[in-house]
């Protein structure tokens, strides 16, 4: 049995399945953090809070954590508003405990809650309608209708505030420009991150990126979506 190494530690919830799948013990928790962070995107600043999910655990008695971006929610047009990125993480973590739990890994299954951000932002989650995750269109195309996607991928430059201290991050965004039914969204995914001032994590975050996407890609392609690969480089 191929045993975890501090080498190939878990960087993702894809790694989890996969030491699982080959019969190594794994154990799983996920606490939450909602974080005000300030963007520079396109040398446009604007304050935006980030979901992000962080899963601690051990394999084979080897301690492991990596941290998992869900979304982006703002209080303007720039993203998606933080009451929809509360119901867009949610999807999508909730997407993450299907998996692990066909894997056989046990996780507490809490969500996202929008107690502390509604002190801040006094709307309802209707006044914003409906939310469509990249999963939903990707079965629309399993059922048959045409959906097409551009994909544009960057690094967009960050600070994380915490209670105590700010955290300098580069984002790896990736927007995906969605026809379907006649219509056109973008819905944008988070797909890796890292310390500005740690360059020589870039290749290895890069590498984080570029996995998550080909499996996006992978299902892309087995529901005949139209789309053209683009890579983080």
């Amino acid at each position: 049995m191929e045993l975890a190494t501090p080498n190939i530690l878990p960087h993702r919830v894809t790694d989890l399945i996969s030491f699982k799948n080959r019969g190594v013990s794994v154990s799983a928790r996920v606490s939450f953090e909602i974080l005000p962070v300030d963007f520079d995107h396109r040398d446009n600043p604007f304050q935006a809070y980030i979901f992000l999910s962080r899963y601690t655990g051990d394999i084979d008695g080897q301690e492991y954590v990596f941290r998992k971006c869900y979304a982006r929610g703002c209080p303007n047009n720039l993203c998606p508003h933080v009451s929809q990125a509360v119901m867009i993480a949610n999807r999508y973590l909730q997407r993450d405990y299907r998996r692990m739990e066909d894997a056989g890994i046990e996780v507490e299954k809490n969500l996202f809650t929008l107690e502390e951000m509604m002190v801040k932002f006094d709307t309802s989650h209707q006044a914003h309608g409906s939310v469509m995750a990249i999963y939903d269109y990707i079965n629309l195309a399993r059922e048959g209708t045409d959906v097409s996607v551009e994909i544009q991928l960057e690094y967009v430059p960050a600070v994380e505030h915490f209670a105590s201290h700010k955290n300098a991050q580069i984002f790896l965004m990736a927007d995906f420009k969605i026809a379907c039914l006649g219509k056109t969204s973008h819905v944008e995914r988070c797909l890796a991150c890292y310390p500005k001032e740690k360059e020589e994590e870039k290749s290895q975050t890069m590498e984080i990126a570029n996995d998550r996407l080909k499996l996006l890609y992978e299902e892309f392609e087995r529901a005949s979506v139209k789309f053209g690969q683009r890579f983080f480089q």
